[in-house]
């Protein structure tokens, strides 16, 4: 492609509202541009990058049996009602009416559409395994859409959906997704972890996300370096601590901290650290009981987990905790307190330890279970893990990253399938619910994602597979120079017969401009034609992550092409 047929519309600053590198690079680069909040224009040259990324999760999607269609973005609400999620789902939904003033939405994901062609055409099991799948835009009204495409309300997805006669069909099925999502991002280019992960708002009980790994990252991994353990901070396991409790070696004494209600002020005040202090919080369950919550001060309660133990739960009001407890928030603990106690693990290793006093203004030191309060009748997880701790699977220590998602994939059993009853005939006649899966992967997300991982101070670090163009060809003079016009000329056509994706930048700019375009565009290769180095027979290249050009003789110049191309 010749750029004075294509369109390039590139910025030296990014608008001031782009916060993520991603957003900053796409806008600069012309990727995208921003028609209202959460919605873009992909520009010819975003697309490009973009089609390739659905290319490639296409292929391997096929590679792996599944069978691509297309559902309409435009759901009538009677599905949604019948699945029970119209209501449930919120305002994340945009909700429209057609002319008839019937309702309809527009499909954030498309469970119940994919249930409804499945319950209408499979009636044996003799049809089953289905998995079918679809890229399509989606939208999602977000209250704060950023970074870009990132957290964009519309969106590029690929989303898949299975259908089985058993479960032990489904984990097949997952199993496969699974490996093929691992090989999607590796052909991408992507460093990147498949993590257990909760269910979140999708339903079902298996779980795993895929996370490009980035300091950005809105998502905290827990991965363990000498195993393939790794999981989303939501969903890892704090075990229980292999060390034994001490002995109580000091008397329980109460001791005045004014002022001093956080963590960091007590251990201030008191001179100890954050891992001798009991944090005690206060919740309130659905049903209106209270509970109270013991965790090590240096560890923070990890609210999915509690939400799998105490349902509907929440935090006290101060009005609570004062008639529950009998002071302010701040000084509350579990010695001389009637209120059901669930103490995190890591808890109970603890002697010696600090925690409030049930008084305004004091604490207590020296606390010990056994002797001072009892030991706690309902032991949980219930913190979130961090660095050096122990991996659940027993072969190392845990380390955090920070990662994008950019996949995930569930096992969704029978949640939708049996509201919206598609069921099947089994070999002896019987009705059966079907078993379904769902394997989702934000493609437009996928972009972004990837520029994270891969940029510098010059712009974007395109992966080979994902770049808009393979080489640049840059030359220099070509308007003044007949020999540079010539073999810029014999070389691009040499490269696109060889099959190569090139941009050939015949503008009328100076060298500088060019060089930073392609730059900030993130073309994996440039070769630059100059009248100087033709005369010494020579060319220039330079890689994109190449921290200087080097010269290539004309003589080897076919050789190096081919191994352009081959790599």
């Amino acid at each position: 492609m010749r750029t004075s047929r294509f369109f390039i519309s590139t910025l030296k600053e990014a608008p001031s509202e782009a916060e993520l590198v991603s957003h900053r690079l796409m806008l600069r680069a012309g990727l995208i541009k921003r028609l209202a909040s959460g919605l873009y224009t992909w520009m010819p040259i975003g697309l490009k990058v973009l089609r390739k990324v659905e290319a490639v999760v296409r292929e391997e999607m096929n590679a792996a049996g599944a069978l691509e269609l297309l559902m309409p973005a435009v759901q009538p609400a009677e599905l949604w009602q019948e699945s029970g999620r119209w209501d449930f789902y919120g305002a994340e939904l945009l909700r429209l009416k057609d002319r008839h003033q019937r309702d309809f939405c527009f499909g954030p994901t498309h469970e119940e559409v994919i249930t409804d062609v499945v319950r209408r055409e499979v009636k044996s099991y003799r049809a089953l395994p289905l998995n079918f799948y679809q890229i399509q835009t989606k939208f999602r009204d977000e209250i704060r859409p950023r970074f870009g495409v990132m957290r964009a309300r519309e969106f590029v997805m690929k989303d898949a959906y299975s259908f089985h006669a058993d479960y032990e069909s489904l984990e097949e099925t997952y199993r496969v997704m699974h490996r093929t999502y691992c090989s999607i991002f590796e052909r991408l280019g992507l460093k990147f972890r498949a993590v257990a992960a909760d269910t979140g708002s999708i339903g079902g009980t298996g779980s795993h996300e895929f996370h490009v790994l980035a300091d950005s990252g809105e998502d905290a991994i827990a991965f363990c370096p000498d195993s393939d353990y790794a999981a989303n901070v939501e969903l890892a396991e704090a075990v229980m601590p292999s060390e034994k409790r001490s002995d109580p070696s000091i008397d329980m004494i109460k001791v005045a901290t004014p002022g001093a209600k956080t963590i960091e002020e007590v251990c201030s005040y008191l001179g100890v650290p954050s891992k001798k202090v009991v944090k005690s919080l206060l919740v309130i369950s659905g049903s209106g009981h209270p509970h109270l919550l013991l965790l090590r001060g240096d560890h923070q309660l990890n609210e999915i987990k509690l939400g799998k133990i105490v349902e509907g739960w929440r935090f006290a009001t101060e009005e609570e905790v004062q008639s529950c407890m009998g002071c302010r928030p701040g000084y509350i603990g579990p010695v001389g307190s009637d209120i059901a106690v669930i103490a995190d693990r890591s808890v109970l290793a603890l002697s010696d330890f600090v925690c409030g006093a049930n008084e305004n203004g004091f604490h207590l030191a020296g606390v010990n279970f056994g002797r001072d309060l009892a030991e706690p009748a309902r032991i949980e997880d219930i913190r979130n893990v961090v660095h050096g701790d122990e991996s659940p699977d027993g072969k190392g220590f845990l380390e955090i990253c920070r990662g994008i998602e950019v996949g995930h994939i569930f096992q969704l059993r029978t949640k939708y399938s049996e509201k919206l009853d598609a069921s099947f005939l089994d070999e002896n006649g019987q009705s059966k619910i079907m078993e379904m899966g769902c394997y989702g992967i934000g493609v437009s997300r996928i972009v972004a994602a990837a520029i994270e991982q891969n940029h510098d101070e010059k712009g974007i670090c395109f992966p080979e597979a994902i770049s808009p163009f393979s080489i640049a060809i840059v030359p220099i003079g070509m308007k003044k120079s007949e020999a540079v016009r010539e073999a810029a000329e014999s070389l691009y056509e040499r490269l696109c017969g060889m099959g190569m994706d090139v941009l050939f930048d015949d503008r009328d700019e100076r060298p500088g401009v060019m060089f930073a375009d392609m730059e900030l565009i993130g073309i994996p290769h440039r070769i630059v034609v100059g009248e100087r180095g033709l005369k010494e027979g020579k060319i220039e290249y330079q890689g994109r992550r190449e921290s200087a050009p080097r010269n290539i003789a004309l003589e080897e110049l076919e050789a190096f092409l081919k191994s352009l191309c081959a790599s």
